[in-house]
């Protein structure tokens, strides 16, 4: 279920209060390209989204050697786009749930 058709029954209310603890918690690109810049090989914009265990496999193996750290440069906006909107949704959802 997309994210709009999730929200069309809140009130402004609930959607004020969906945007406000969305707008905390979501993640930024630009800190996640410069995590991946400055701590690449190390995985440090793999934990900066959540995935840890991605972030730990590329840590012991140096990003693949260099060569996953490269790969993940095409990866990280969309894997982004995709973490914000799952929070946005789970957000939505737990307002819904106390409404």
């Amino acid at each position: 279920m997309s994210n709009l058709l999730a929200m069309k029954d809140l009130s402004s209310q609930q959607l004020a209060m969906v945007q406000s603890e969305v707008k905390g918690k979501e993640k930024s690109k630009g800190i996640a390209y410069a995590l991946w810049f400055f701590l690449g090989a190390l995985g440090g914009h793999r934990y900066y989204v959540g995935d840890i265990g991605m972030g730990i496999t590329m840590t012991l193996t140096l990003g693949g050697l260099g060569f996953w750290a490269l790969i993940d440069v095409f990866f990280i906006g969309s894997r982004i786009e995709k973490k914000n909107e799952d929070l946005e949704y789970n957000t939505i959802l737990k307002v819904k749930a106390i409404a």
